[in-house]
């Protein structure tokens, strides 16, 4: 304890509160955010003028990073949600970045690992990030999938198969009755006959002795 603490102490005055140090973390990226970076990438890669291994590359890994973000909510937290909103935000976007900031003769020319150049680093860097997102999309969508095939073997088994045409238990239903034509004639051809008059019987006996 301080001799100000002592102090205080002594005359009843209340020490200053000493500031929040606790470090506030920022909130996690939305798929707003997600699609705002992705927006931005796609900036880069029409507002420059780049190689195109790189740009057709580059829109494989935003277009399968876009068809990923509906399930972001369900990953948030998890090592594939990370690995989405990292490559959207961090990883594509300075990659390409990076090769930008180079000179184009010295990018693509000059051996930097090993003998490959820039280019040939960022065109690995951009199929690995390809292969990456192709496998986080398969894992993200493969339950809707499987509930899908779930579903399909449950109609199967219900209906029958749809290479056989199909089975439905019909025993229990009504037999169909005419068709409509056919109770319209019918009813007509019964009116006609109604309506026709018959002669009646004639009441008189032939002669005597004459057939009649």
């Amino acid at each position: 304890m301080g001799f100000s603490d002592l102090l205080d102490r002594m005359i009843g005055r209340t020490p200053p509160e000493a500031p929040d140090e606790r470090m506030v973390l920022p909130p996690p990226p939305t798929a707003d955010d997600v699609h705002a970076a992705l927006a931005a990438t796609e900036g880069l890669l029409t507002g420059s003028a780049l190689p195109s291994v790189v740009v057709a590359r580059a829109a494989r890994v935003v277009d399968t990073v876009r068809d990923t973000v509906p399930r972001l909510k369900k990953i948030t937290g998890s090592e594939l949600g990370y690995t989405v909103i990292a490559t959207a935000t961090d990883y594509l976007p300075e990659a390409i970045g990076s090769y930008q900031r180079l000179p184009r003769r010295y990018a693509d020319t000059r051996p930097v690992d090993g003998a490959k150049t820039s280019l040939m680093v960022l065109v690995d860097q951009l199929d690995l990030l390809g292969l990456t997102m192709d496998r986080v999309f398969d894992a993200v969508y493969r339950d809707d999938a499987r509930e899908l095939v779930a579903q399909g073997r449950f109609i199967a088994e219900k209906f029958g198969s749809a290479a056989a045409g199909g089975v439905l238990n019909a025993d229990d239903a009504p037999a169909p009755g005419p068709p409509p034509e056919a109770d319209a004639e019918a009813e007509t051809e019964t009116d006609d006959e109604s309506a026709t008059p018959t002669a009646p019987p004639s009441t008189l006996a032939p002669p005597e002795g004459r057939a009649p």
